[in-house]
């Protein structure tokens, strides 16, 4: 088995080539008729499909099936289990935001997380939009790459008042329980970002403090967050539930369920014990 620097030499390359692809079918390089099809109430395209077979055959193809398995957004099926057997997990959103990108808003990312024992230990994040990609290895720091290849170490912000913090939050997931916990945080600003990917990305670039994700009829995926966590947990952030429990993957259950909150750190515990008092009285009506 290859060491984690160069898996992650690999994943790199399949972030950068997987951006193409979807830069190609955004901009209509490639076929204009997205083929817009729906999975659960969630829009799924041609372009989804293309990316997702691209990275599951450039990864399967240096790395193999022996040490691992592999879970994709676009090819799980939750009556498969096969994949609690084996220690090393690939966990794989090839197109973070589908509504954005069909949107054209340009807020969609590329998830790719290797979780050994339910903890990711190595990620990218691929903002095509940005010509970004962000890396990380546990233990190792968060890095950003753009695309004349230039890479740097980043870390988040260091704000410390919910006064000056700005949250991320989505345009299309929300609810009414999401909405009076941010009225009731008062946070100095709110920035609406498409895909989980992007607003993980604004945090670790200074741009914002905090996303908050309430589950209601739904959850985020595996896919939606391993990839993400890390890349925040190594740039210094915090990412966990309400009650400051880790996040875990490829459980058997693929939805993360509750109240889930990521932020740069400085007053993690706090926002934690803060959001579980709004939705206590929220709940009281």
């Amino acid at each position: 088995m290859k060491n984690l620097e160069e898996i992650l030499a690999i994943a790199r390359s399949v972030g950068w080539g997987a951006s193409y692809i979807l830069r190609s079918y955004y901009h209509g390089a490639l076929d204009q008729n997205l083929e817009v099809q729906y999975k659960q109430n969630e829009p799924v395209t041609i372009a989804d499909v293309a990316v997702s077979k691209y990275i599951l055959e450039r990864l399967q193809e240096a790395l193999g099936n022996e040490d691992y398995d592999y879970i994709s957004e676009e090819t799980y099926k939750s009556e498969q289990a096969e994949h609690l057997n084996k220690e090393w997990v690939w966990i794989i959103d090839p197109l973070d935001g589908t509504r954005d990108f069909i949107d054209k808003t340009g807020e969609y990312a590329i998830h790719i997380a290797l979780v050994k024992q339910n903890c990711p230990v190595l990620a990218v994040v691929a903002v095509p939009e940005a010509e970004k990609l962000y890396s990380a290895i546990k233990g190792g720091g968060t890095f950003v790459e753009t695309r004349d290849g230039e890479t740097k170490p980043i870390q988040v912000s260091l704000r410390n008042s919910i006064q000056d913090f700005t949250v991320v939050a989505s345009r299309n997931h929300r609810n009414e329980s999401l909405d009076y916990l941010l009225q009731k945080f008062s946070f100095g600003n709110e920035k609406s970002v498409g895909s989980i990917g992007c607003k993980i990305a604004a945090i670790i670039e200074g741009q914002a403090d905090v996303y908050i994700s309430l589950s209601g009829k739904s959850a985020p995926k595996d896919w939606d967050l391993a990839a993400p966590e890390l890349i925040l947990t190594e740039a210094g952030g915090k990412f966990t539930h309400f009650d400051g429990t880790p996040l875990q993957y490829n459980t058997g259950d693929i939805n993360q369920w509750g109240g889930l909150m990521a932020s740069n750190g400085s007053i993690h515990n706090q926002l934690c014990t803060e959001a579980e008092r709004i939705l206590v009285e929220f709940a009281k009506g």
